[in-house]
């Protein structure tokens, strides 16, 4: 009766803003703070999505108990899925993502609220290889004109973001909080999408702060705060047949403090091709990371390399500049190229690293980088 009557309130029109969106507010609709509220979440993503005017669902200060779900469009209007309170996840949920947003275009996902994926309790769990099942907290796909702005990704038990074939989205002011322990929990994961910025948002997580994956474009990354985790990384690329090339990704004014990494571009030895290329870094703070600036194209985590041949994926145009802090160990700049496609214009400028544990070094391997400015470490 409480869902009907919501439906009933959105059609009448009783609640609507100055835009003529019509408001569905899921306390209204029969949800209570420390309830499950999957069904009434449903159905109000049902009854919004055909409001021809769009409509804004808002989740009120509390905390409520969600299911697995997917909010698929096509919808008749834009829609506003505020969350003010706190989205709790299921223990053991069915499937690999939890919360999905599919398939439409003038999505805008606010607030103040928290996604809590609940991973805390299986985190042990993963690093001692126990069976359980790794969930992302949100998923992006092929959204087109998206916003996501304000909220927070809490512990998910695997990627906190996943964008893909998504076109003009844009991520601000979004925080990832998980342990520096918490395995295979990047923050935001995007792949073959365009047009994608993530602005002034602030993550600390136990893996990649923000990987980018095959048949990413135009990607812009900017005032993003990095720690912990284990940095900022395109790749790792040249495992799966198929890949698209990865090209147009900007990553400037980003602070990289206590992470594993700094900037990274990863791929794997002798398996599949693929071309990365037009590749910046400008602008970059760093404060105690181990491995500052990597390119590494004998990636190999947990030796599942076929092969330890030399990689197959071109990298091209790629540049770092305005790079300076402090290190933990001595190779501030390790750059492992490809011995059969060995990296091309490739520029360094006004790099200045100092490592707090001694000496700081750079080691070079199939590249020939342009350096202007200042170059500390010297080498390469």
């Amino acid at each position: 009766m409480e869902i009907k009557l919501c439906s009933l309130i959105a059609l009448l029109g009783f609640l609507t803003i100055a835009n003529a969106q019509t408001v569905f507010d899921i306390s209204k609709c029969g949800a209570t703070p420390n309830s499950d509220i999957t069904a009434i979440l449903t159905k109000t993503w049902t009854d919004a999505c055909a409001s021809p005017t769009g409509a804004t669902i808002v989740i009120p200060a509390g905390t409520y108990k969600c299911g697995v779900v997917e909010f698929k469009g096509p919808c008749k209007g834009p829609i506003t899925f505020q969350v003010d309170g706190t989205l709790q996840a299921p223990t053991s949920p069915d499937g690999d993502s939890w919360i999905t947003f599919c398939s439409f275009e003038n999505l805008a996902v606010t607030g103040t609220g928290t996604f809590d994926g609940m991973g805390s309790a299986i985190y042990g769990k993963q690093k001692s290889k126990a069976v359980v099942r790794l969930v992302t907290n949100l998923r992006f796909n092929f959204i087109t004109n998206g916003h996501m702005e304000g909220v927070t990704s809490k512990d998910s038990k695997e990627f906190h973001v996943n964008v893909l074939g998504c076109k003009n989205l844009t991520i601000s002011k979004f925080t990832v909080c998980a342990p520096a322990d918490s395995p295979n929990t990047d923050g935001i994961h995007l792949g073959r999408s365009n047009g994608v910025q993530i602005l002034d948002t602030k993550i600390g997580t136990g893996d990649d702060c923000i990987s980018v994956g095959d048949g990413m474009e135009q990607l812009t990354v900017e005032r993003v705060t990095c720690g912990p985790g284990h940095g900022i990384s395109i790749g790792s690329l040249g495992q799966y047949a198929g890949e698209m090339p990865v090209k147009g990704i900007f990553v400037r004014n980003c602070t990289l403090v206590n992470t594993q990494n700094g900037v990274r571009i990863k791929s794997w030895p002798d398996q599949e091709a693929n071309d990365v290329s037009d590749i910046h870094f400008e602008d970059i703070v760093l404060d105690n990371v181990d491995n500052p600036i990597i390119v590494d194209q004998m990636y190999c985590p947990s030796n599942l390399c076929k092969s330890k041949g030399a990689s197959k994926v071109t990298i091209s145009n790629v540049s770092f500049k305005n790079i300076r802090g402090t290190c933990k160990l001595p190779e501030a700049i390790t750059m492992t190229c490809s011995s059969a496609h060995p990296c091309t214009n490739v520029e360094m400028c006004d790099i200045d690293i100092k490592c707090t544990t001694g000496p700081a070094k750079a080691v070079c391997t199939n590249v020939k980088p342009v350096i202007t400015g200042i170059m500390n470490p010297p080498g390469c």
